[in-house]
This record gives C-alpha cells, sequence and structure tokens, in this order.
C-alpha cells in the first residue's frame, strides 16, 4: 500500500515543501507541492513534481567506482575508501598541501551534508587551492557585502512580500526560482505585488518571462548594469531625493559616493547602455518616490566584468533611497542556524588578496581562488602544481571558461577523487568516485539557503526513505573522506563530528555572549539529540542559534526535537531589520565608499566614452533545468529547454541566418555549432545560448543527456577575463561572431 513523505525539495534556490508519494515497491512514484509547509504553501515546479524521475535515474551510480589499469569499475566502499587514502598519502607526503585542491560544484549548497562537512575536509588538507562554482556566480556580492557590512555572507534579499516598487536586473527568477532570494512561488509573489498596486521593472538583453510579467522591460547592453546604477544615484544626488532614512545613523562615505556620481549623469550613460537618458531619471524618481523600494540583481549583473561594482551599487541605490534594511525594501535574514546576534561593535573588517594563486597571481576572495585558473595550476609545472583534486557535486569541464584545457588537464592529474551520483564530463577522470545516495534516502537543511530566506522559517526533513542496501549516506561518505586525507582513514567516520561537536561547544563556552558560557562542554554535549552525527550537529547549532534554547536557557527555543515535531516547519516571522548589529567594519559602520570599490568606479569611468561592435553573448535559464545536473531526466528536456543560439530577427535577417540554421559562433576561448532561433525576445547586438550543456564526451553515463547533447557555451570563452575583485569569470556580455555553416563548411 503506498503512503506519502515530506521532503524540501533539492533542485533549485526555492527549497519549496513536497509530499511524495512513496509506492509499494518502496520507490516514489509521485510529488505534489506540500500545501502545509509553512514557506511554500503548496507551490510545486516542473522540477520538483519530476523529483521521483531524478531520485530513480537508472544512470545514478549505485556503488563507488576505482581505477584500475587505467579504467574505472565497480569496488566496495572499504576498496574505495582504501584507494583514496592509498593515491593522495603519498603525494601529500611529498609535495605538501599546495599539491592538492578542492573544488566544490553548486549541488553541494543543495544538501544537508554539503553544508556540514566541506570545511573540515578544507581543515584536515590545509591547502590554499579552494575553487567553487561562486567564482562563476555570485562571488562579486559576497565581496560586495565584505566591504559595505565587513561580512562576506551578510548579503540583503528584496523584501518581496512587503514591496512597492521591484527592479530586477540580470535575474529571471520566473525561470530560475529565485537566486539569492530564497523564495518559493516567485510568481505568486510578483502578482501579488500587482494585486497591491506595486510595479515591476525589469533590465535585461532578453525579454524573459519575468520581463513579459513587468511593467517596465528595460533592454539593456550587456555588461553596463554599473553605468545605469551609477546614472541612477546620480540622479538622486543631483534632484535633492536622497533621503536614507533610519539606516542613515550608520552610514559613512555618502559624500564620496556623491563625489563619484558624478561623472555619471544619464546623458552620459545613456549610449553605453543603450537606454534613453529620460528613461534613466524616470526610473530613479520612482525608486525614490515609492512608499518601499528595492533593487535586486543577480547573475545576469554579477557574471560581468564590473560584477563586484554592479553589486555594490544594487546596495547603494538601497541605501540612499531609505530601503537598506526595513519592511519593504533589501533587509537581512536571520537563519535558524546563524550566529546569534551580538551587541553592535566594530570588528575585524574584510580582506581580499590574503594570497594568491601560483601562475596567474589571482587574489584570493572569501577564501576562494578563481575557478578560471584551475586548469593553469595543474598545467603548469613547478613547485606547489596542483597534482591531487578533490570535487565535491562539481562539473567545472562544463561550468567553467574553456572546458576542453580543463578537460585536458584533469586527465593529466596523478590523483582525482569526485564525490558525484553520475559519471559526468569531470566525474569521469576521476580515479575514485563515491557516489551519494538519492535525495529520498537523504536527509535535507537549508544551511545555505535559508541565509537567504525572504521570511525567517526553519524545516527539516528526515530521508523519506531508508538507504538501499550497500548505500551509505552522504555525511558518511565526506566524514571518512575527512579521515582520509587525515591518514585515519580506518577510523569511525562518527569521530569527525565527534570532534567538530567538542571544537563547536569549546568556543561557546568560551564566549561570555554565549548563553552556555562557562558550561562543562561534555554536560552539554550530552543534551544533544539525533540519529547521528549531522543531525547531532544539526541539533547544537539550532540551540546555539538566534530561536534557540540556549541548551534551557530560553525553554521555549528551538531544538532539533522541536522542529521535528513541527514536520511542515515553524514559521518564524517576517524579516526584521538588523543594522547595526551584524555589522563587522572596522568602522562600526556601513563602509558605503571603501577604497577598493572607489578605484572600479574611476575603471568604470574610462569606458563611458566606449561602445561594443558586434554581437555580445550572454546566457540564460529554462525552467525545467538548473545548470549541467538535470539534463538526464527525459520529462525535463525538450520542449522550451532547448539548447539554441537565440538571434534577434534584424541581426537574423543582416547575417543570412535562418530560423533552424546551423550557426558556427566564436569567441576568444573557441567556437561551436549550433542551431539558431530567431526571436525577438533577445534585443538586437545580443545572442544567447543556455548554461549547462555539452554532454558529448566519451566516458559519461549520462545517457539522455547524451543523446540531446547540445554545446557548452563556456567553450567560447577562454577564461581572461574576469571580474578583478572577486575572481568571478565573465560569462556575459562576451563578443563573439556569427557565421552561417554551409554545406561547404
Amino acid at each position: 500500500m503506498s503512503r506519502t513523505a515530506l521532503r524540501i525539495c533539492p533542485l533549485c534556490e526555492a527549497t519549496c515543501g513536497l509530499t511524495l508519494t512513496i509506492g509499494e515497491e518502496g520507490r516514489v512514484t509521485g510529488a505534489r507541492g506540500d500545501g502545509d509547509d509553512v514557506f511554500s504553501r503548496g507551490f510545486i515546479c516542473p522540477k520538483g513534481a519530476s523529483f521521483g524521475r531524478l531520485d530513480a535515474d537508472p544512470d545514478r551510480l549505485r556503488q563507488p567506482w576505482v581505477r584500475r589499469g587505467g579504467r574505472l569499475e565497480p569496488a566496495s566502499w572499504d576498496e574505495a575508501f582504501a584507494a583514496v587514502e592509498a593515491g593522495l598519502a603519498p603525494l601529500l607526503k611529498e609535495h605538501g598541501p599546495r599539491a592538492t585542491a578542492v573544488f566544490l560544484g553548486n549541488p553541494n549548497v543543495h544538501t544537508m551534508a554539503g553544508g556540514l562537512y566541506p570545511p573540515l575536509l578544507l581543515g584536515a588538507l590545509r591547502t590554499p587551492n579552494l575553487f567553487t562554482a561562486s567564482t562563476l556566480d555570485q562571488m562579486p556580492k559576497h565581496v560586495s557585502s565584505g566591504l559595505l557590512y565587513g561580512d562576506a555572507n551578510a548579503i540583503p534579499v528584496p523584501d518581496l512580500d512587503r514591496t512597492d516598487h521591484l527592479l530586477i536586473i540580470g535575474a529571471n527568477p520566473l525561470d530560475s526560482g529565485g537566486s539569492l532570494c530564497t523564495a518559493p512561488d516567485f510568481p505568486g509573489r510578483l502578482r501579488a505585488l500587482r494585486r497591491r498596486g506595486g510595479r515591476l521593472t525589469v533590465v535585461d538583453p532578453r525579454r524573459t518571462r519575468t520581463a513579459e510579467a513587468a511593467d517596465r522591460h528595460l533592454a539593456i547592453r550587456p555588461g553596463t548594469d554599473a553605468l545605469l546604477l551609477f546614472a541612477l544615484v546620480q540622479v538622486l544626488f543631483a534632484e535633492d531625493l536622497v533621503a536614507p532614512g533610519a539606516v542613515g545613523e550608520h552610514l559613512t562615505g555618502v559624500d564620496e559616493v556623491r563625489r563619484l556620481a558624478a561623472d555619471f549623469p544619464p546623458e552620459a550613460v545613456a549610449g553605453a547602455c543603450d537606454l534613453p537618458a529620460e528613461e534613466i531619471r524616470t526610473l530613479a524618481r520612482e525608486l525614490a518616490a515609492a512608499p518601499r523600494a528595492v533593487v535586486y540583481g543577480r547573475i545576469g549583473s554579477t557574471t560581468v566584468e564590473f560584477g563586484t561594482l554592479t553589486s555594490w551599487l544594487v546596495d547603494v541605490v538601497n541605501a540612499l533611497t531609505g530601503n537598506l534594511d526595513r519592511p519593504g525594501g533589501a533587509m537581512f535574514p536571520l537563519s535558524a542556524t546563524a550566529r546569534a546576534p551580538r551587541p553592535p561593535r566594530p570588528g575585524k573588517g574584510f580582506a581580499l588578496g590574503r594570497w594568491r594563486s601560483r601562475v596567474g597571481g589571482y587574489p584570493e576572495a572569501k577564501g576562494e581562488l578563481p575557478a578560471a585558473a584551475l586548469a593553469e595550476e595543474i598545467e603548469t609545472p613547478g613547485e606547489g602544481r596542483v597534482r591531487a583534486l578533490i570535487v565535491i557535486a562539481g562539473n567545472p569541464v562544463l561550468s567553467a571558461p574553456d572546458g576542453d584545457r580543463l578537460d585536458r588537464a584533469l586527465a593529466g592529474l596523478d590523483f582525482m577523487v569526485s564525490v558525484d551520483p553520475y559519471l559526468n564530463e569531470t566525474s569521469r577522470h576521476a580515479h575514485v568516485v563515491l557516489p551519494p545516495p538519492p535525495p529520498s534516502q537523504s536527509p535535507h537543511f537549508d544551511f545555505a539557503f535559508n541565509a537567504f530566506a525572504v521570511r525567517n522559517q526553519v524545516r527539516y526533513t528526515r530521508p523519506a526513505l531508508p538507504l538501499d542496501a550497500g548505500r551509505i549516506g552522504e555525511a558518511e561518505i565526506l566524514a571518512r573522506l575527512v579521515l582520509c586525507v587525515s591518514g585515519r582513514g580506518g577510523a569511525d567516520p562518527a569521530a569527525v563530528d565527534a570532534m567538530a561537536i567538542d571544537a563547536a561547544l569549546g568556543k561557546a563556552v568560551a564566549d561570555p555572549e554565549s548563553p552556555v558560557h562557562g558550561r562543562d562542554r561534555g554536560e552539554l554535549a550530552a543534551h544533544l539529540t539525533g540519529v547521528d552525527g549531522a543531525e547531532r550537529r544539526l541539533d547544537l547549532m539550532l540551540r546555539l542559534g538566534p530561536y534557540g534554547d540556549g541548551f534551557g536557557a530560553d525553554p521555549e527555543g528551538l531544538t532539533l526535537d522541536k522542529v521535528l515535531a513541527h514536520p511542515h516547519g515553524i514559521d518564524l516571522g517576517p524579516l526584521r531589520p538588523r543594522l547595526p548589529g551584524l555589522l563587522k567594519t572596522r568602522s562600526g559602520t556601513v563602509e558605503l565608499c571603501p577604497e577598493p570599490l572607489a578605484a572600479e568606479a574611476e575603471r568604470l569611468r574610462r569606458t563611458l566614452d566606449s561602445r561594443a561592435d558586434g554581437l555580445l553573448l550572454v546566457g540564460r535559464r529554462h525552467l525545467r533545468s538548473n545548470n549541467s545536473w538535470m539534463h538526464n531526466i527525459p520529462a525535463l528536456v525538450g520542449g522550451s529547454n532547448r539548447c539554441t543560439l537565440q538571434v534577434h530577427p534584424e541581426d537574423a535577417a543582416r547575417l543570412g541566418v535562418a530560423d533552424g540554421a546551423l550557426v558556427r559562433v566564436k569567441g576568444d576561448g573557441g567556437e561551436l555549432e549550433v542551431e539558431a532561433e530567431v526571436t525577438d525576445a533577445v534585443r538586437t547586438g545580443v545572442v544567447s545560448l543556455p548554461h549547462g550543456w555539452g554532454h558529448d564526451r566519451p566516458g559519461t553515463r549520462l545517457s539522455v543527456a547524451a543523446a540531446h547533447p547540445g554545446v557548452n557555451v563556456n567553450q567560447l570563452i577562454d577564461g581572461s577575463r574576469l571580474d578583478p575583485l572577486s575572481g568571478t569569470a565573465v560569462l556575459n556580455g562576451c563578443p563573439v561572431q556569427l557565421t552561417v555553416v554551409t554545406p561547404a563548411d
């Protein structure tokens, strides 16, 4: 007889609650929205509806694979971890920790284990070589937040449910589900904005589904968002519209911003942005006049040459209009596992470039090096060359620039470990592949995305199904990996969690501001509940968090048991103002004009008289896709989810491109052939290819994706173009050339 089970969807950042149907055979046979979920209220998208098919994908690996004699072969777990230790130990002994690197992919933040164990792995390895998907995505926002607030993770999100004017720049949440803005049912929230008389403005070179829903769509030239935002700032000052409100007493550097903005009036930026100056002025006036307004920028504004500057200016506009840290504006979520608020005081601030990459000399940002630099760190001989790589839930061959080069570099590694459920374009190079179980057999807690949620809440779901025979959970996989790199591969993986708990409690009892200051950490550890070490660590974080019971200090506070007693979640209320308490800058203020960004503003000013000629490439997101890891599900491939090059009809006519024709696209990193889709959904001078395709390499085990391979858009990009402050690859606004493929070719 079938039954139901609850599960938080791990397939995008919206984190919707699902109700799974479990068939008699013990497999997920259906998924629908959980109508009682405190956050998503029954909303579901096509990805969530396909949960069962993804969960049971026959191409998912069900046991480890180990390379023997040059071939990957199935192995036992003990054999796999023995191979990991045997492969890493001699490299670490001979070449030291700098010879190793770690790459963390996007799916890593969609799992509970991915939020708990990578820091322990990095601590055990002691390598400075950390690469993640962040420098292919949101790192500019982390860097700008670090410089503004002293905390790279203090990222304000749009208070969608209370705003009156939402300005979206370079984001398409109706397809992506939202990003750095965890908001189930984004479409419903935008409809509610319109019902209460609010206004939606979208700035995007494509007429996306989100742009189609807007009151105003500004089809900007790609890569010029910083110019537009600076012009908005200039109008605010020039027309005496600056009114920071309550946050004003915590701002420093306002006059410096005024001086910088003076060089960017609307008339000066209009040509570069290809937007009318008066339209820019009108937008600035509307933002200032709205009772509550918020600017929200995402990947289209971060993966560009001035990504960090753009991310900073988003917050500058919000601050100057009085919409930073106030209801209806840009607010700072407070997740249940965050550090409990402390009294306001100056902090240590945020530093960039504490070390640099060996080959290119790229500065670190938030402890990471640019993903675009990984290939050269592997290829280039000399002391410190990366010889061993651990990849957790990542596919940088498709997600990073110049995948062909990285593909060749990975093939030359001395040793590689991949934690991945598939043999994909990256993991096919591994010497050991460690596959985690499917989502139905895994617990779920959103450590990352609750920090960006538009409403404070807490939800946790245990596995809907027990582990299949012969499988181990992702937490145990990563814990055993930590032991392997520590030279203790045969130890009990529970020891990793025990050490983490002991270290966390040690800090808490030594902290005079902690509710457990001075108590015995052994006695506190005995209070923790949970079926395994990961749950005990979650219980610890909940108890010491901002809503926690403080190990008995607040009997009404959160614990793991209390969260488990509310299977549909606990609503912790709307976002609340948090300044100045969260500030960690040296001044204890919001430092509105930090020196690195002032220098970037000068570099931006020098581009005012330049205008890009020819075609510019931008990416796009599909509703039924998420990067490269959802192309192996038949229900999610096809229809609108196709790898085509979108070309505006005027450009198509000029170049002789017919709809459906095969065209050759050439960029700095290479060229590829792809089907053209002639559509006015892109503006003139812009072509668009979706991200995450290119499933045509041998040695993978992705049968559906291989039948619909598409092309890898990042092969057009060589990785030499980076946002200098964040090290983020420039993936949007890249110049390309387009020609029709003829029979003679």
